[in-house]
């Protein structure tokens, strides 16, 4: 691979991702990791839930970067404030396994209904994001990971879990070093 024309130079490695999430409330959050704690005992799987700081659902990639662009930031934190919309239930109420990583698939929290809201959000916030200038996702699927296993578990059935979705957040992730450091974040308030 080339960079800049020049044979023999590969491009950086991406160091950074930024991202549009929503985070549960700790209470959520909570119910969420004991939900997949049962849920590897019931499959026997063997990865490890993630901590409780960690459950988020995905509204948008900004993209991966070296380093963190700070124009990216800036038309991030625009589409941001530029979304006006009102608090919204959001419910989970089913769990299963992407089945697009052998060895290390993604188990997560889904729902049906539920997360109708959450989609039309999703989309308000993408228009947002191409008003300024940045390419929202086209396909979104609203999820939670709970763990990583090499195990594929079918749709089941949960006892629902929701919470009322009043903010949302832009956030750096440092690649591979399991960190979120949160940018900026707006409260919804209609």
């Amino acid at each position: 691979m080339t960079q800049l024309g020049l044979p023999g130079f590969d491009p950086p490695e991406p160091t950074d991702r930024l991202m549009f999430l929503l985070y549960p409330d700790a209470a959520t959050a909570e119910r969420i990791a004991a939900e997949a704690r049962r849920l590897r005992d019931a499959f026997g799987l063997r990865g490890q839930p993630l901590r409780t700081d960690r459950f988020h659902v995905t509204l948008h990639h900004l993209g991966d970067y070296v380093g963190v662009p700070a124009d990216v930031v800036r038309k991030g934190e625009t589409a941001g404030a530029g979304l006006s919309a009102s608090p919204f239930e959001v419910t989970f109420d089913r769990a299963l396994s992407f089945a697009n990583r052998p060895g290390n698939n993604p188990f997560t929290l889904q729902g049906g209904e539920g997360v109708q809201a959450l989609v039309g959000f999703q989309q308000r916030l993408g228009l947002e994001m191409a008003r300024v200038g940045l390419k929202p996702d086209k396909a979104f699927v609203p999820h939670i990971t709970l763990l990583y296993d090499g195990q594929v578990v079918p749709v089941q059935a949960v006892p629902p879990i929701r919470w009322t979705v009043d903010r949302f957040v832009l956030v750096r992730s440092e690649l591979g070093q399991t960190r979120h450091i949160v940018l900026n974040n707006w409260t919804l308030a209609g």
